[in-house]
């Protein structure tokens, strides 16, 4: 189990655990998440990623990460929050979002 603020990953079932539900991910998806989670704040290539979830990276996917991204984002979404657990880092890769104490 990773725990990263309000959000558990079961990895044994590839599944996520929310507050308000559970979320069932791809294998990809779920690596790449469970790979931010597991150093909530820093900073991940995607050549990073792409290496945690398939073992190489070829460059030519790297943009498939892109896709991941956009899938995890749009599935933890909550319409009873604006609670952003992925972000993206400009010219750099993405980040789990640190949690503070007022979200």
């Amino acid at each position: 189990m990773i725990h990263a603020g309000d959000l558990t990953l079961d990895r044994a079932r590839y599944i996520v655990i929310l507050p308000d539900r559970e979320l069932q991910l791809t294998p990809s998806e779920f690596d790449i998440l469970a790979t931010l989670a597991s150093q909530p704040g820093r900073i991940f290539s995607r050549a990073q990623l792409l290496t945690a979830v398939h073992g190489v990276t070829f460059a030519s996917y790297e943009r498939a990460i892109d896709s991941h991204i956009r899938n995890l984002r749009r599935k933890l979404r909550s319409p009873n929050s604006e609670r952003q657990y992925v972000v993206t880092v400009h010219g750099v890769g993405y980040k789990f979002a640190e949690q503070t104490g007022n979200e």
